[in-house]
């Protein structure tokens, strides 16, 4: 069963990222599962530290991207989600290819969700663990 309560289309996901932060990294997301969102960010010019590595505030803009998006999507409609608090632990570096975050609910509350968010380099190795806490805001009167 989908815990999505608005439409979750991968085209109109990443249209509405256009013109954004999340598209001048390189951002994407590629799936949509019934109780989860996968997206990838580009290891390159644009998102590598000086030392060559997959820049860590980088990884945390994937995560918090991932988990805003997926809280959105999972709040009822006409509401919406903002971050609260993030964290994040950079477990091990990426110097090329891809890093795909997948973003998986841990708690789905009226006012507050809590999103699991995993982001693993081209050979699946985890190189961050991340957690987002979303305010969700009732629609403005």
């Amino acid at each position: 069963m989908s815990i999505w309560q608005k439409p979750a289309v991968l085209e109109e996901i990443n249209a509405r990222n256009a013109n954004t932060a999340v598209a001048h990294l390189g951002i994407e997301i590629t799936e949509v599962g019934d109780d989860f969102l996968v997206g990838r960010v580009p290891v390159d010019h644009r998102t590598k530290q000086p030392f060559g590595l997959l820049h860590g505030g980088v990884s945390v803009v994937l995560a918090e991207t991932l988990g805003s998006i997926a809280a959105f999507h999972a709040s009822p409609e006409g509401h919406l989600a903002v971050g609260l608090d993030i964290n994040a632990n950079h477990l091990r570096s990426a110097r090329s290819g891809w890093a795909t975050g997948t973003a998986k609910a841990v708690h789905i509350g009226r006012t507050t969700h809590v999103w699991q968010i995993d982001i693993v380099d081209d050979a699946g190795k985890q190189i961050c663990a991340s957690r987002i806490t979303m305010a969700i805001l009732p629609p403005q009167k």
